[in-house]
């Protein structure tokens, strides 16, 4: 009866960690996810920035 009332201790304790795990994973992809929306965010903003460069003149004239 011992060797049973270990093995559901584990069993239980089996479970446990199963799902802490799974959280863990759950929370790394979430905030993957949202660094991932952020950077894309971010591009998009300097994509927009850095075609404004093209508008200004040259600091220096053309040599003839």
């Amino acid at each position: 009866m011992y060797e049973y009332e270990l093995q559901n201790l584990r069993a239980a304790e089996l479970i446990r960690q199963a799902e802490h795990d799974r959280l863990v994973r759950e929370a790394v992809r979430g905030r993957r996810a949202a660094k991932r929306s952020a950077e894309a965010a971010a591009e998009g903003s300097a994509e927009a920035e850095a075609h404004t460069w093209r508008l200004r003149r040259h600091r220096h004239p053309r040599a003839a």
